[in-house]
This record gives structure tokens, sequence and C-alpha cells, in this order.
């Protein structure tokens, strides 16, 4: 797995944005094969920063109807990325 293909996306909420703000915190979906040692060197190489510490969890996609259609939404993977002291990104 390359690294260009681990992080997908920034996911920004009010809830993220509030912890990009305050705590240095930002929330990427990831691969799902990805682990925390490959998001960390792809954070580290695709932004110049220093990461602190990377926490995954696993969201199930959420139960949708159409009518009389009935579904799941696509489940996805999450990064929960801390920098360092002094490190910032620009995810805007």
């Amino acid at each position: 797995m390359n690294i260009q293909s681990i992080l997908k996306r920034p996911v920004l909420t009010e809830k993220t944005t509030r912890g990009i703000e305050t705590l240095n915190v930002y929330v990427f979906e990831v691969a799902e094969a990805a682990n925390k040692l490959l998001v960390k060197k792809a954070v580290e190489e695709s932004f110049n920063v220093k990461v602190a510490k990377v926490n995954m969890r696993n969201r199930r996609g959420k139960f949708k109807r159409v009518g009389r259609s009935a579904g799941y939404g696509q489940d996805r993977k999450e990064a929960v990325v801390t920098l360092r002291a002094g490190n910032k990104l620009d995810v805007y």
C-alpha cells in the first residue's frame, strides 16, 4: 500500500473543528487496510509535521430507507491524529 492511498480525506465537522482549535487533533478518513504506523508515516510525509499519537476507529454505515428500499451506508475507518506541540495543518 502506497502512502498516497492511505489518507482519503479529512473529516470536518463541528466536533473535529473544535478539536483542531483546542487540542491540535485532526481526524482523517483512511483506507480499510491502514494501521496506526502507516497513518503516522503518511501524515508525517504528506504534511511535513511530527505526529504524537494516532487512534483508530471503525464507523458502521447508518441505516437508510428511501421508499420501500432499505439498506446501510458505507462503513468507514477513521484515524484521530494528535500532532506534537508547535505543529499545525491547513486542512480547510
